[in-house]
């Protein structure tokens, strides 16, 4: 290990758009179902659909926490309804299981999405046994990343100690509260979607584009 990171002791991964590929558009297919649960509930077209949908996604964090703050929705059957989608698009990725076994200390994901559905996804890529723990947004009591209750539940639950702790994530924002509580910070910068207004990077210590071939970089020969 490189010695900036060799005080790591638990690698936390968020999972869409992170521990694959951005390119693999499966989130699309999540953000096409939310917005169509969008216009069912409010009877509304697509389009008002989509702009309400954006709206909740950047000012709460999520959709979900939108609609439950102003619509009171069932977080189970919204899950449930957008998390509803095939998983074709992914592939198994021995380079990065490989990678992240290789990694000294514990490992976590860190999700706002839920339990069943990271499972779904890590099982598809074969990661399966990769990690330690799914923190979700159950979990979290339905309060998402980038809310700063989202990251002092997950080292409650896990007993982590942030000084210690590297977190690697897709969403700029999703950062800036782990680096307040002293993790180590990487963003996968591979195109999927930010926050408007997402200028200041001054809180992310590693910018990446893939995450395997960074994990190899920064790990001695085994």
């Amino acid at each position: 290990m490189i010695e900036a990171l060799a005080h790591i002791r638990t690698w936390i991964f968020d999972l869409d758009n992170t521990l694959y590929p951005a390119r693999c558009n499966l989130f699309e297919h999540i953000d096409r179902r939310m917005t169509a649960y969008v216009a069912r509930l409010l009877d509304v077209d697509e389009v008002e659909a989509r702009r309400v949908q954006k709206m909740y996604f950047h000012g709460h964090g999520t959709t979900l926490a939108g609609l439950m703050a102003d619509h009171g929705v069932d977080p189970h059957a919204f899950l449930a309804d957008v998390h509803d989608i095939e998983m074709d698009v992914l592939e198994e990725d021995a380079p990065l299981a490989a990678a992240i076994a290789r990694l000294p200390g514990r490992k976590l994901v860190f999700t706002n999405g839920d339990k069943p559905y990271a499972l779904k996804v890590l099982d598809r890529l074969g990661l399966g046994g990769s990690f330690e723990g799914v923190h979700d947004i159950h979990a979290m009591d339905l309060v998402p990343k980038p809310e700063a209750r989202a990251y002092r539940s997950l080292c409650d639950a896990f007993d982590v100690d942030p000084t210690a702790a590297l977190f690697v994530e897709d969403m700029a924002r999703n950062l800036k509260p782990a680096k307040a509580i002293g993790m180590t910070t990487v963003w996968v910068d591979n195109g999927s979607e930010q926050a408007p207004g997402d200028a200041d990077v001054s809180f992310i210590d590693y910018t990446i584009t893939e995450l395997a071939p960074w994990l190899d970089e920064i790990q001695e020969p085994a």
